[in-house]
């Protein structure tokens, strides 16, 4: 098998020196091998950034626009190549990859928006209280930043914290993850012919040994920002704190989904198994848990088990296939310890958990639904990041609230109720960072993404994701 290059230093792809099998987990096939890079690689690709930076940080927003408009543009003439290559590598369904490439060009195309602004608004004068000195306030980009990208969503999360990070005036080095870079090298061609000048943006790919500690550790690096686990999270953390480098993190959830009495039913199970078992449940933005008013629960539940068992599970190239495969065997066997340890723990499996029969290959498990979950069990508490569902009957409304906000977690929630003034109270009570109602999880790029608790450090999406990637100067000078 051909290797593909896996190193983007100064303008320059290159074969690096660490081999990834990249596999298909719709069939368990290899899919390629990409030649990764080390900590040699990083240390060049921070080299190339930072001779970069000078440059790239002083050239006007307006045209650092203009490379963001390219990109977006490059991405939309790529669709298909890159929907492809979503769909082989992370088992998406075709149209949850068509998603992720909309998103994409969504998020490079308003980050531009806002570079537009940003010469305007450079210089602001600052008020003071004394007539003997005069101020204003400067907005810089930071530096080099090191963005370490997690496989659930390649090339969203990326152009999440790529977009912003150029319009601010970084230079950036990026880790895609090893276990789904073939969408996210494509992604970066089309960055790579949108003129950005040689080593403004520079990617290698690796493990998190080898290329996400060295990136974290690197003192050239003014700023890392990584999405992935909480684990994973706490050791880049730590690797930053020896050069006291900013670091914005966005990490798990276990987050709730409250059906209150006024909910439409039907509403409230879509909803649930959207937020469940969208990409597999491979979000840490999944409501696993779902918590439903007594007297809908009976029929709650019966209408749920029946809507689980119809979705459709298979290969993501078969266009009525509604849910695909796990993103790899680790991940695969991790979700089936997750439901054995359940059902040990007393909780009652209501449908699913187990590979459909009709498929003998390729990492599926069924949509899962629990219920008499135990609270201090592991599929309570924990990030299932799979097809998982547990589902529980609360007395009230404080009942749902406070068993949502029981959790070291607090990055999402959604409310389903056709009175809105109690879902709009609900809502504020929720700890989470983002609240829908009566909505699917649909997320803009006007809107912050991040949450409470250990679910985040800092936001990411809107001008919170500019602001990340920029240092505040003020400038004071005596009359």
């Amino acid at each position: 098998m051909i290797k593909t290059p896996g190193v983007y230093i100064n303008g320059v792809w290159e074969l690096g020196l660490q081999p990834l099998t990249v596999i298909n987990p719709s069939n368990e096939q290899q899919l390629a091998e990409v030649a990764g890079g080390d900590g040699a690689a990083v240390e060049r690709a921070t080299l190339a950034a930072r001779a970069a930076f000078s440059a790239w940080s002083t050239t006007r927003a307006s045209e650092r626009a203009v490379v963001l408009r390219t990109i977006a543009e490059g991405v939309e003439a790529s669709r298909e190549r890159l929907v492809f290559l979503q769909a082989s590598n992370n088992g998406k369904p075709l149209a949850e990859a068509h998603m992720d490439v909309d998103d994409v060009i969504a998020t490079f195309r308003y980050y531009a928006e806002l570079a537009d602004q940003l010469d305007a608004g450079q210089d602001c004068p600052v008020a003071l209280p004394s007539e003997d000195f005069v101020a204003r306030l400067r907005r810089e980009p930071c530096g080099v930043v090191g963005l370490i990208v997690p496989w659930n969503f390649p090339m969203v999360t990326t152009a999440w914290k790529l977009a912003p990070a150029l319009a601010a005036g970084c230079c950036v080095v990026l880790k895609p993850s090893e276990v789904t870079p073939l969408a996210e090298l494509e992604l970066a061609n089309v960055i790579a012919q949108a003129g950005l000048p040689a080593g403004v943006f520079n990617l290698v790919c690796g493990t998190g040994i080898d290329v996400g500690a060295a990136l974290a550790a690197d003192p050239l690096i003014a700023k890392v920002s990584f999405t992935g686990s909480n684990a994973v999270g706490v050791q880049v953390m730590q690797r930053a704190a020896e050069t006291v480098k900013g670091v914005s993190l966005e990490l798990g959830g276990k987050s709730s989904l409250l059906v209150l009495e006024a909910a439409d039913l039907d509403l409230a199970v879509e909803l649930a198994c959207l937020g469940g078992f969208f990409n597999a449940g491979q979000m840490c933005s999944a409501t696993s848990r779902v918590l439903v008013a007594e007297a809908l629960y009976p029929d709650f539940i019966a209408r749920l088990k029946c809507r689980a068992e119809a979705i459709r599970v298979g290969d993501p190239f078969t266009g009525e296939n509604e849910m695909g495969a796990l993103v790899n065997q680790a991940q695969y066997r991790r979700v089936q310890k997750h439901i054995a340890a359940g059902l040990e723990a007393g909780a009652r499996l209501l449908c699913g958990g187990a590979r459909p029969s009709a498929l003998s290959s390729g990492y599926y498990i069924s949509p899962t639904v629990f219920t008499d979950v135990p609270l201090d069990s592991a599929l309570w508490c924990d990030e299932i990041f799979g097809p998982v569902l547990c589902v529980r009957p609360v007395a009230d409304e404080a009942q749902a609230v406070a068993l949502a906000n029981d959790s070291e977690f607090g990055l999402v929630a959604s409310v389903v109720s056709n009175d809105l003034i109690a879902a709009e109270r609900v809502a504020n009570a929720l700890e989470a960072g983002l609240v829908w109602i009566n909505a699917p999880q649909v997320i803009f790029p006007q809107t912050a993404w991040g949450g409470y608790k250990q679910s985040s450090i800092g936001r990411e999406l809107g001008p919170w994701g500019l602001s990340a990637f920029q240092e505040i100067k003020h400038v004071l000078r005596a009359v």
